[in-house]
Parts: structure tokens; C-alpha cells; sequence
């Protein structure tokens, strides 16, 4: 993992290459490489750090008008120059990039050593590069050579690769995404949409299985088998233009600051305010279905699990039915008893989350029904799923998700209020809820122009050794969500309990001035959230206290940040906001990189 960009074509490579991997750069990655072809010589240039690093080692001028590149998040092996991706064959005339886990690699490896080839790397991938170098030494072609190593691999891929003497590149994909981008006389490779948008708007999405050999002017795709397949030119349903970082500090002060606009994009056509209900066309749900679910089961990972969980609290409190979030890493392995008649959510900013892809083919492959809510146009959970609606953010260039969970939200209020209204949900009640919703874009606005103390609450953070996170309902996974941001942001250890847990162990953190975070909004469950407040000042507890503007609990916090009143079920929207800024200021504040946090990548394509 991370990013793959390659071209193929009559323009010099480098500049493209390098803007290719800027492009990439929101998924996450910890060093980058690129390797450039000629028509005599395959060079490699590749560093630790970021692009504007690589920059530093790159030829001022290079006439190759062939190249493949990559940004690499370690998976085998360190942060290491030599593990740095483009990896190449002993010979040379091999070279790849790739993301994905190859399972048996450590058997192939010792197979190699034992041919006396002396790998360069502690990766998983150069093993790749030697196995095709190999059968091309045997006298097989380049096609029939990476064909051959792909029958002897177990594991996950994205695949590109380059050969010495021949004009052309071949990629293969298994359970990591390949794109590619037709121009006029020339090829583009990428891992996602985003980089291709300034070159072509005709593309074609290679499947799980497929290898494609591309040249100048032809894509011809294949099976591992060598079966040949159409090639489907597809057109980018949306252009997911540049996101310009302006006058911003930084990329994740402007997508918190944004999403009021997203939020509004999100929702807008999809409501009936007559009939008081939602109107998601994408999903394609007949009344039946709707009226006749037994239960919804919602996937996700990370933030995008904690918007399920409000999701599925959404469900029950408007159509009466159970539904239930369920981690996909976590599900796709419990062998989980599938309902043909149940609703299925898989729930993913990138529409490329490994774990829930692979949850979603197992509940396909049971008989079951999934629908995506995702943001990518043309993702392979948007593609998997046929069905499903987009969230419609707008690319998030900031690793750390903020206006994405905020439209995962809003989406899932709406399709919660579909279901709702086919049963027990009335329509003054839904009428009422979808008055809220369309105004909530304006709180949000509010509260923007009046932040409150969150730069007290950050002076606290900042000498915190730990940070504990409580909240009721639909306050739980916000909480949640709060501690996973500052996690991200700040690296300071947090700990997000639903509150009336906290005394079953979470309590023993506690020391005097440790800062709790409390979610409090005026819901049928503040006195008990109240009472968690109390329990944790007993024990010298500083509060951070997110509530409702007006509300006298605001006395409870040792530092109180309002939030304009909404309505009960959609207090996560507003709530949410202080939690980003808290963790992009403490990050801010202690020298991180808030764009860019270690370890961590934006599209997560491996398990």
C-alpha cells in the first residue's frame, strides 16, 4: 500500500509521474519512488519522506517517456530506502509496483535465496519482480511471465509493471484497485480516480482478476488465465477536481470548515418535505422490501463505523426495526448467518476499505443484498454493490476524515427516514425532522462564527498523558469519533466509553486534572450523562463540556463549548464540530503534521 500512478506515452514521464503521486498524497504514505524508461536505460529514484522529498533526488530533466511510480505505507518491512517502492529484478529489466499483501511471500523468498538471488528489500513485492525476471530468463513473454507469477501468488494486488525492451506496461488487480486512463496516444495508470481527472475523462476499471497490457494507444485486457476480456471504456461520472488549499493552513481546517456546503450537497433532492420522507433513487428499494426487512445490518471501519452507529440508532428510533453496526474486519471472518430478506449498509469514505469489500462479497456470495454509502464515484464498493448512495463530500485531501462522516451522517438520516416512513414513522414527525436537517447546514455556519473556549480545552489537552471520551446514544459514537481525531491528530492515548460504563474500569484512569470529554446534548438521557460528570469531578476530573447552547449544564463543565439547539436525533451533526477542532488545534499546537499523520493512510486496501 499506498498509491500507484504509471504513463505510458509521448509526453515526458517525470513531471506527470510527480504530479500523479502529488495527487495521491491525501491517501497516506510514508516514502515514495519513481522509475522512468527511456527506450535504453530503466533509472530509479526513490526516497523516505514525502513527494516534495523525492523532488530533492530527481534529475532536473528526464527525456523518458515511460515511468511508473509509487507512495508507499510499510506493510513488509520498515521505513526504509531499500523498501521503498519501485522494486526491481536482479538483472534490472523488471521493474514493478505494487500495493496489496502477498500471503506466501516468505516461501517464495526462500526459494529465491536458494536460486542465489540477493534481495534488496525486507518487502513482500521485490519477491514479485524476481519471479517475473525468472520466467522471462526461461523465454517466456512479458504477459506470459507476470501470467505464470500470478498462478504461484496468494494475497491481495494492485500491480505495474515495466520491462527493459518492450514499449509497454502490464497491470494486474486482486483486491486492490487499478485504473486506467485512455488519452490520445498516451495511457495513464492510477489507484484511484483523483489523479486522472487533469488527463481523461475515459477510463477503465480493471476487476479482481483481471491483467491488462497497455501501450501507447491499446489497452488489451485479460483473465490470469489468459482468457481475453472487453475492455469496458467507462466515463468518470464526476470530475473530483483539484481541492485547492487557498488561504487554509492547512487541508483539514478547510474540509471542517466545509462542511456546512457538504452537508447541503449531501441532502439536497433526496428529501420529500411534503411526504415527510427521504428520496434516495440510488438505492432502488422497493416498498416491499422496505416494509418487509427484518433487521439492517450496517459495516464499516473506523470513522466510517462510528456514523454507522448512529446510523443504525437512526433505524431503530424511526422504523422500529433492530439494526446493528458490525466491524467489517471484524465480521467478514465470524462466518455470519445471512438474511436474503435483511438490509445490508456497507459504509466506506473511499469505497476501496479491504475489510469491508471482502465483507460484502461474503455476504453476496450468502445471498444477501448490499448497498453502498460511500463518496468515491466508481469505487469498487460503489461498482460491487450497484446500489447505493453517494454521500457527495467532495474529495477529502486531509487523512483524518471530517466533512465525510458528517455526509455519512446526513445519508444514513435519510435513508433511516425512508425506512421509517414505509412503517411507524408519521409524516408530521417526518415533515418536522426534515425541517431540522435542511437547517442544520446553517447551525453548523453558527456555530462557526462563535467556536467557544476551544483553545482552553486545548491548553488541557496538550499536558494530558491520556484523554477520556463520554457520551450517551447518539453521543457514544460521536464520543468515539472525537477520540479516534485527536488520537490521529495529536498521538495522545484516548479512551471513548459510553458514559454510563465509565465506572466499570475507565474510572481507574482518573487522576486529578485528567480532562474527560463529555457529550451532553439536552436529550432524554442528560441527567444520567449528568451524573457521569459528577462521578469523574469527584475524582478531580477537568471537564470538557460540549452542549446545547442555553442549556444550564453548562455550570457542570470546568470549560463549556456551545452548540446551537437541534433536534435530538441529529445532534451528532453539530456536536461533532468542536471534537475536529479540538484535535486539529491540539495538533496544531504540538508541531504535527495534521494533514499527513504518521502511520496512518487515507484508503486502507490491505487487511
Amino acid at each position: 500500500m499506498c498509491g500507484i500512478f504509471g504513463y505510458i506515452g509521448y509526453q515526458h514521464s517525470l513531471p506527470l509521474l510527480v504530479e500523479g503521486l502529488r495527487r495521491l498524497e491525501y491517501r497516506g504514505y510514508d516514502s515514495t519512488g519513481v522509475g522512468l524508461y527511456d527506450g535504453n536505460t530503466i533509472t530509479i529514484h526513490k526516497t523516505v519522506g514525502k513527494v516534495n522529498d523525492l523532488k530533492q533526488v530527481l534529475p532536473e530533466q528526464a527525456n523518458a517517456t515511460m515511468g511508473i511510480a509509487h507512495t508507499r505505507w510499510a506493510t513488509h518491512g520498515g521505513v526504509t530506502q531499500e523498501n521503498t517502492h519501485p522494486h526491481a529484478s536482479a538483472d534490472g529489466k523488471v521493474l514493478l509496483v505494487h500495493n496489496g499483501i502477498i500471503e506466501n511471500y516468505r516461501p517464495l523468498r526462500a526459494k529465491l535465496i536458494a536460486k542465489g538471488i540477493e534481495l534488496q528489500s525486507e518487502t513482500d513485492s521485490e519477491v514479485l519482480a524476481h519471479m517475473i525476471s525468472l520466467e522471462m530468463e526461461k523465454g517466456s513473454s512479458p504477459q506470459e511471465s507476470v501470467r505464470k507469477m500470478l498462478k504461484r501468488v496468494r494475497g491481495t494486488w494492485g500491480l505495474c509493471v515495466m520491462f527493459l525492451g518492450h514499449d509497454m506496461l502490464i497491470c494486474a488487480r486482486n483486491g486492490s484497485p487499478l485504473i486506467i486512463g485512455q488519452g490520445d496516444g498516451e495511457m495513464f495508470v492510477s489507484s484511484d480516480p483523483h489523479p486522472l481527472t487533469s488527463h481523461t475523462q475515459r477510463v477503465v476499471y480493471l476487476e479482481d482478476g483481471d491483467m491488462a497490457t497497455i501501450t501507447r494507444t491499446k489497452i488489451k485486457v485479460s483473465s490470469r488465465q489468459g482468457r481475453s476480456i472487453q475492455t469496458n471504456v467507462q466515463t468518470l461520472e464526476d470530475s473530483w477536481a483539484e481541492s485547492e488549499l487557498g488561504d487554509a493552513p492547512h487541508y483539514m481546517y478547510k474540509e471542517i470548515y466545509e462542511q456546512p456546503d457538504a452537508l447541503r450537497h449531501c441532502i439536497t433532492g433526496r428529501v420529500d418535505r411534503e411526504m415527510g420522507t427521504g428520496r434516495l433513487g440510488g438505492m432502488r428499494l422497493a416498498h416491499s422490501t422496505l416494509v418487509q426487512a427484518p433487521h439492517v445490518r450496517l459495516l464499516g471501519c473506523g470513522t466510517a463505523a462510528h456514523a454507522a452507529e448512529i446510523g443504525q440508532m437512526l433505524i431503530e428510533k424511526m422504523a422500529r426495526i433492530p439494526a446493528v453496526t458490525h466491524i467489517a474486519s471484524e465480521y467478514r471472518n465470524n462466518d455470519p448467518v445471512i438474511n436474503p430478506k435483511a438490509i445490508y449498509l456497507a459504509v466506506s469514505q473511499s469505497g476501496e476499505t479491504a475489510d469491508t469489500i471482502s465483507a460484502i462479497k461474503e455476504i453476496k456470495l450468502k445471498g444477501g443484498q448490499v448497498f453502498g454509502v460511500v463518496n468515491v464515484v466508481g469505487s469498487t464498493i460503489a461498482r460491487l454493490c450497484a446500489q447505493g448512495v453517494y454521500i457527495h463530500s467532495g474529495p477529502e485531501q486531509s487523512v483524518a476524515s471530517t466533512k465525510a462522516f458528517t455526509n455519512m451522517v446526513g445519508a444514513l438520516t435519510i435513508f433511516a427516514m425512508q425506512l421509517g416512513r414505509s412503517r411507524n414513522l408519521s409524516k408530521d414527525k417526518g415533515r418536522g425532522l426534515i425541517q431540522q436537517l435542511q437547517q442544520a447546514p446553517h447551525l453548523m455556519e453558527s456555530y462557526f462564527e462563535d467556536i467557544g473556549p476551544i483553545d482552553e480545552a486545548v491548553d488541557l489537552l496538550c499536558d494530558a498523558k491520556s484523554v477520556l471520551y463520554l457520551g450517551r446514544g447518539l453521543s457514544a459514537p460521536v464520543a468515539k469519533e472525537g477520540a479516534l481525531k485527536l488520537m490521529e491528530l495529536a498521538y495522545i492515548p484516548c479512551l471513548a466509553y459510553p458514559a454510563g460504563e465509565m465506572k466499570h474500569g475507565p474510572m481507574a484512569l482518573l487522576e486529578d486534572g485528567s480532562p474527560v470529554v463529555v457529550i451532553a446534548p439536552s436529550d432524554h438521557l442528560k441527567e444520567k450523562t449528568l451524573s457521569a460528570i459528577h462521578e469523574c469531578k469527584a475524582r478531580g476530573a477537568k471537564i470538557i463540556l460540549i452542549h446545547e447552547k442555553g442549556d444550564a449544564i453548562a455550570e457542570e463543565g470546568d470549560i463549556s463549548i456551545p452548540v446551537p439547539k437541534i433536534h435530538p436525533w441529529l445532534t451528532p451533526l453539530l456536536t461533532v464540530l468542536p471534537l475536529q477542532l479540538m484535535a486539529y488545534r491540539t495538533a496544531v499546537r504540538l508541531g504535527k503534521d495534521v494533514d499527513r499523520p504518521r502511520n496512518l493512510a487515507k484508503s486502507v486496501t490491505v487487511e
